[in-house]
C-alpha cells in the first residue's frame, strides 16, 4: 500500500505511508494489496452488471450477494486471510467471464471490467490499482468517500441477506456507484451528487436491515444486561451477525455451554427472540479494541462473526474462530452460505474442554432503546422536553478505538449538563455506557439503540420528534450530533444523515484524512461538518447560547454559531474563512498565523455577538 494517500485499513494512522510494515490494524502489505485487487475486480464486475441491467438483462441474487460480500470482506479489521481474499478474487473473475459474454458492447466497458488474470498475475496487478489511480486529488477523494460509503452499505445489505431479505434497488445502485468510480468522465461535481445519492441508498439499506432484524427477532425492548459471569464454560460471540448468534444458541442448548456477547453483539440481548435461551448469560468485556486482554481472560473459544478483529495473541489464537466475511490465518473458519445452517459443533466441543470465564466486572447495563421502544415512550419524552427537564439530546453514535484522543467522549459524557440525554448506537457507547449518569424522570440519560447496524433508529427517532413538535426543519430539533468515526459503517451513517438534511455534525477525534481540502470545504460550507475541540469549548458551543467567543474556540464553530462575526474577522485581516484548514484552527492559532493580536480580534467579534 505504499502508493496510497491514506491507509483505509489503519484509519487512525491517517497519513501513514502505508502498510509496508504491519500497521495498526495488523494487516501486512500483501493482504492490503490483495484487498485492493478484490475491490478493483469487484468494481469491474459491477460495471458488467450495470451494463447488463441497462440492456434489459437480469442479475441474479447470487451475484448481488457475491459483490456485497466482497465489499464487506474488505471492511476495516474483518479479514486478514490472504488465501480467503485470493479465493474471492478468483470467484469474482470467474463470474465476470461468464457475464461478459452477455454484454452486447463489452469494448466500451472500463479496463477493470475487461481485465483478467490468474493468481500468478495478482501481485503485480494489485500494486497498481490503489487509490492513486487518478492524479486529481478531489476526484480521488470523492471516489474514496463513495467507496467507503458503499462498503458500509454492503454491511447492512449482507446482514439483511442472511435473514433472507434483499432490496434489488439497493443492490443495483451499489453496483452502479462502484462502476461510476471507474469513470474518468465524471467531474468532481458529478461525484458530489453521487456521494449524496449514496446517502439516500444508505437510508434504504438501514431500513432494510431494521425490517429484517425486527421481523425475525422482534422489536428491541428495554433490557438490563448482566456483565458478570456464570460458573460453566462459555463461548464469546463478537461482531454483528445476529443469525450466527441464533444458530449458535440453538446448538448450545442443553450442552452445558453458556454463550456471552462481546462488543457490538451486546444489543442482541435487547431482542425478545433471544431471551428464551437460558444459557444466554450476558455481555463480557467492552469495545472491540480491548479484545486482546478480554479474549485471554474469557478462557473459552471466541466466535468472530464480522469485524472487528485485532490480530490475536498466541495465548488464545487457537481459541479464535471466524465465520462469514471474517477471517484470520491460522484460525478455524466455520463456513456456511446464505440460507444454510452452520455447524458449530467444533467450537462447542472446544468450549467443553475450557474453564469458565474469569470475572472482570459485575453488575448490569441497560439498553434496548431502538426506535419502536423510544416511540412507545414518546409522550413521556415530549413531556420532559416541554417541561424543560430534557433540554437537549446528544447523538454520540459511531465507533470506539484505541487512540487516547477518544477519551474525549468519556469526558464529554461526564461533563454533559444533567438535562441532556445521549442517543447512541455502535461501539462508541463503550466510552460512557457504564458510567452512572442517572436518569431524567425515569428516562435513562444514555439511550442505547444498539449496534452501528441499528443507526437507522436514530434517524427514525429524530424524524418522529420533528413530526411531534411540528417542525419544518430537522435541524430545529434540540439535538446535537457529536459522532466518533472510525470505519466504513460510520461513513455511510454520515452520508445518510446528510441525505436526511441534518447539518452541523461534528466528527472526531479528527476529520477523515481521505477528504481533500476542496471536498472538506464542500462539506463544511454546505453541511456545517466540523471537528471537535476541547470538552469545555464544545459544551459551550452546544449548550451555552450566550457564550462569548474565546481564543481557544474553533474557527468553524465560531462561524456556525455566530455567522455575524464573519465581517468583523475579515475586517481584522482574516480573509481565508472558507479554507477547510482554517476552519479547524482555534481563533488564537489563526491570529498567530495571520500576525494579528488575538485580543483585538476577540473584542471585534464579541462586539458583533453582543450588539
Amino acid at each position: 500500500m505504499e502508493n496510497k494517500m491514506f491507509c483505509y485499513q489503519c484509519q487512525e494512522t491517517a497519513g501513514c505511508t502505508g502498510c509496508t510494515k504491519v500497521g495498526v490494524c495488523g494487516k501486512n502489505a500483501d493482504v492490503s494489496n490483495m484487498q485492493d485487487l478484490l475491490i478493483y475486480v469487484t468494481k469491474g464486475l459491477s460495471a458488467v452488471t450495470t451494463a447488463l441491467r441497462a440492456q434489459g438483462g437480469v442479475v441474479s441474487s447470487e451475484i448481488n450477494h457475491l459483490i456485497t460480500l466482497n465489499l464487506f470482506t474488505t471492511i476495516t479489521n474483518a479479514n486478514f486471510d490472504n488465501e480467503a481474499i485470493t479465493a474471492r478474487i478468483c470467484a469474482t473473475l470467474d463470474t465476470k467471464r461468464e457475464l461478459l459474454l452477455q454484454v452486447s458492447d463489452a469494448e466500451k466497458l472500463p479496463e477493470a471490467a475487461k481485465w483478467d488474470g490468474d493468481e500468478s498475475t495478482f501481485e503485480a496487478k494489485a500494486a497498481v490499482v490503489g487509490v492513486l489511480s487518478t492524479e486529481n486529488e478531489d476526484v480521488r477523494s470523492l471516489r474514496e468517500l463513495i467507496t467507503y460509503g458503499l462498503k458500509g452499505l454492503s454491511a447492512y445489505s449482507k446482514h439483511a441477506n442472511v435473514l433472507l431479505q434483499e432490496d434489488g434497488e439497493v443492490d443495483a445502485f451499489l453496483q452502479r456507484a462502484l462502476s461510476a468510480t471507474l469513470d474518468n468522465n465524471l467531474s468532481a461535481d458529478d461525484l458530489v451528487a453521487l456521494t449524496l445519492e449514496t446517502g439516500k441508498y444508505g437510508v434504504s439499506g438501514m431500513a432494510l436491515l431494521d425490517k429484517a432484524n425486527t421481523q425475525t427477532y422482534g422489536n428491541p425492548e428495554i433490557t438490563k444486561v448482566n456483565i458478570g459471569v456464570g460458573s460453566r464454560p462459555g463461548i464469546l460471540v463478537s461482531g454483528h451477525d445476529l443469525r450466527d448468534l441464533e444458530m449458535l444458541l440453538k446448538q448450545t442448548e442443553g450442552t452445558g455451554v453458556d454463550v456471552y456477547t462481546h462488543s457490538e453483539m451486546l444489543p442482541a440481548h435487547y431482542y425478545p427472540a433471544f431471551k428464551k435461551y437460558s444459557n444466554f448469560i450476558g455481555n463480557y468485556g467492552n469495545a472491540w479494541w480491548k479484545q486482546k486482554e478480554e479474549f485471554e481472560s474469557f478462557n473459552g473459544p471466541v466466535l468472530m462473526t464480522t469485524n472487528c478483529i485485532v490480530p490475536p495473541k498466541d495465548s488464545y489464537k487457537d481459541r479464535l474462530y471466524t465465520t462469514g466475511a471474517a477471517g484470520f490465518p491460522g484460525c478455524k473458519h466455520i463456513s456456511g452460505a446464505i440460507g444454510e445452517e452452520k455447524d458449530f459443533s467444533e467450537i462447542i466441543d472446544h468450549a467443553k474442554r475450557c474453564v469458565a470465564p474469569t470475572e472482570i466486572e459485575t453488575g448490569e447495563i441497560i439498553g434496548g432503546f431502538a426506535h419502536n421502544q423510544v416511540l412507545a415512550l414518546a409522550d413521556q419524552v415530549v413531556a420532559a422536553v416541554k417541561s424543560g427537564a430534557i433540554k437537549k439530546f446528544v447523538v454520540m453514535a459511531g465507533c470506539d478505538g484505541r487512540s487516547k484522543s477518544r477519551n474525549y467522549y468519556t469526558d464529554f459524557a461526564k461533563a454533559l449538563p444533567k438535562d441532556a440525554v445521549i442517543l447512541t448506537a455502535g461501539c462508541a457507547k463503550y466510552k460512557y455506557n457504564k458510567l452512572d449518569l442517572g436518569d431524567i424522570g425515569g428516562i435513562p440519560r444514555v439511550l442505547d439503540a444498539g449496534q452501528c447496524n441499528d443507526s437507522y433508529s436514530l434517524a427514525v427517532i429524530a424524524l418522529k420528534l420533528k413530526e411531534v413538535f411540528g417542525l419544518e426543519d430537522i435541524n430545529d430539533l434540540p439535538i446535537v450530533y457529536n459522532i466518533a468515526w472510525y470505519e466504513q459503517k460510520a461513513v455511510i451513517v454520515l452520508l445518510a444523515l446528510l441525505h436526511l438534511g441534518v447539518k452541523n455534525i461534528h466528527l472526531g477525534p479528527t476529520l477523515p484524512a481521505f477528504l481533500s481540502p476542496n471536498v472538506a470545504k464542500v462539506l463544511v460550507e454546505n453541511f456545517g461538518i466540523a471537528g471537535i475541540g476541547t470538552v469545555e469549548d464544545d459544551l459551550k458551543l452546544f449548550f451555552d447560547e450566550a457564550a462569548a467567543v474565546s481564543g481557544d474556540m474553533i474557527m468553524g464553530d465560531i462561524l456556525r454559531k455566530y455567522p455575524e462575526t464573519a465581517p468583523a474577522l475579515m475586517e481584522c485581516g482574516m480573509h481565508c474563512l472558507g479554507c477547510p484548514s482554517s476552519q479547524m484552527e482555534t481563533l488564537a492559532d489563526a491570529c498567530m498565523v495571520h500576525g494579528l493580536n488575538v485580543n483585538d480580534v476577540l473584542k471585534a467579534v464579541n462586539d458583533k455577538v453582543n450588539c
